[in-house]
């Protein structure tokens, strides 16, 4: 759905009230049905290793383009995109990093981030310029709350890989008495 909701998005320059309509409802319904899979998932008891990866990169390929799009618009300041893009890059990075060791599933707080984005991000999408002006004012509170927990999320989770990343270490110097970088063969 990403492809079709840039091109809504960038249709008539991002200027056509009705293609940010359309734009704002393919961001909704691919955003729902991200949500819809992951309760089906654990309500059947298929929750996967590989759909607890593969979930957040889909998350993160939707805002991600929703969040350039909007900034190369002129509709979101390039800030708040970089700081977003960068906190879900290095998650994801740090992630694959430790996929040998432990997968990191969503914690509640990172769950709080995405719906968070999602609805500021939705709020953006909407032909603000057309609107009330309460509504930008609260599309820029939401985006604001999004930017916070985005960042207080990113350091849970950097912490949370950093544990994993040195146990996973531990237990493998442990299982092959290799010394790890302490010195320690990591046998009592």
């Amino acid at each position: 759905m990403v492809p079709f909701f840039a091109w809504a998005l960038l249709a008539d320059g991002g200027e056509s009230i009705t293609w940010r309509w359309v734009a704002t409802a393919i961001f909704v319904v691919a955003a729902s049905t991200d949500r819809v899979d992951g309760w089906l998932a654990r309500r059947s008891g298929q929750v996967t290793d590989l759909g607890k990866l593969l979930d957040p990169i889909a998350d993160k390929l939707l805002v991600g383009a929703a969040l350039l799009i909007l900034s190369w618009l002129g509709d979101l300041w390039w800030w708040v995109t970089a700081v977003i893009l960068v906190r879900e890059l290095g998650i994801t990075l740090m992630r694959f990093a430790v996929l040998r060791y432990a997968v990191m599933p969503a914690s509640r707080g990172g769950k709080l981030k995405t719906v968070l984005q999602s609805v500021a991000i939705s709020l953006f999408l909407l032909p603000l310029f057309a609107l009330p002006t309460w509504i930008a004012v609260l599309a820029y509170c939401v985006m604001g709350a999004a930017v916070l927990v985005t960042v207080a999320t990113g350091i849970e989770y950097a912490i949370q890989g950093a544990r994993v990343a040195r146990a996973g270490r531990r237990g493998a110097a442990g299982r092959t008495g290799a010394v790890d970088a302490t010195g320690s063969s990591g046998t009592p």
